[in-house]
């Protein structure tokens, strides 16, 4: 296109969920909660793991970090999905739109290292256990964990670039919730193949590789499993482990799905409720999956409302006298 010809887009609009006019109170209810909960189930995990000097292990650790991650990775997106839903057609500048294609790649690929390096753990102590305080020392976990947020923070980088240098010369309207990286090069009016290509490569190195690493490990944790004697030992630890697997597969799915896939553009609102799994859902679904099933974190909430109750108690008691 003639250089001359573009007229910069300045700022975008986001079109939401413009077919289901009549449920957006409803869908606004329904994510507001689910909003809430999340922030408040991965605020809850950090704040006991903090507490419990006995949840120090390396499985606390990357939950702990996880939580973390989940917190600021729905706040990238629900926010602007439930601003959307009050007033439609919200608009986000550009600046701010790729600042929010950054923190979603960001957040999105840390994630995937940080299930890739739980699955490890999770692999190294049912299949290791003798040898797992040594295979799986602080110095070894904190080693994973550094290299998931840096690599994270690197891969962000490429996609937020490549959309930024394309030519958006009109319509300004995105039909997403959020500033996705297909509807974005829908949009644009310059060449996009080399950008096309480029994130399909990234996103197979990310995505496929973290996914197939992760299936590896749990692959051999069921061969662990299997050898179990007992079958009420064999069928607590499937259930355990299965409930791992099809959070991991949820996840990987619907990000592999979106993202692996050139010249095959699903229609917009296949896209938007793909999205919703792995923006909205997954990350409700983690503090459940990974907490509230675990003995241990169970009698370590136990322990911390048994202290509060009995702070409390004493604080009533004392304001009688």
């Amino acid at each position: 296109m003639d250089p001359k010809n573009v007229s910069a887009v300045t700022e975008f609009q986001l079109l939401g969920f413009q077919n289901l006019l009549e449920w957006q109170f409803l869908l606004f209810t329904i994510f507001l909660f689910v909003y809430l909960l999340t922030i408040t189930g991965n605020l809850s995990i950090i704040m006991v793991v903090c507490q419990d000097p006995q949840l120090r292990s390396p499985m606390f650790m990357f939950l702990t970090h996880l939580s973390f991650l989940e917190v600021w990775y729905t706040s990238t997106i629900v926010p602007f999905l439930l601003a959307n839903l009050r007033s439609w057609g919200h608009a986000i500048s550009f600046s701010a739109c790729m600042t929010q294609l950054y923190f979603f790649v960001f957040f999105g690929a840390t994630e995937c290292f940080l299930l890739a390096s739980m699955g490890y753990d999770r692999y190294l102590a049912i299949c290791h256990p003798l040898h797992y305080s040594f295979l799986m020392s602080p110095d070894t976990c904190s080693t994973l964990l550094t290299v998931s947020w840096l690599t994270g923070v690197g891969t962000g980088f490429l996609p937020s670039l490549l959309i930024s240098k394309l030519d958006f010369c009109g319509p300004n309207q995105i039909n997403h919730f959020f500033c996705d990286l297909p509807p974005l090069i829908q949009l644009s009016c310059s060449s996009v193949y080399v950008t096309e290509m480029s994130i399909f490569i990234l996103s197979i190195s990310v995505l496929c590789i973290c996914f197939l690493l992760t299936l590896v490990s749990y692959v051999f944790i069921v061969c662990s499993i299997l050898r179990i004697p007992s079958a009420s030992g064999r069928m607590k630890t499937f259930s355990t482990c299965g409930s791992h697997l099809a959070v991991v597969t949820i996840y990987y799915g619907t990000m592999i799905s979106m993202y692996v896939r050139p010249d095959a553009h699903l229609s917009p609102e296949i896209n938007k409720v793909i999205s919703v799994f792995y923006t909205v859902v997954t990350p409700l679904l983690n503090p459940v999956i990974y907490s509230l099933r675990n003995k241990d974190f169970r009698e370590a909430v136990r322990k911390l409302m048994r202290r509060k109750c009995g702070i409390w108690g004493v604080r009533v008691a004392g304001s009688f006298y």
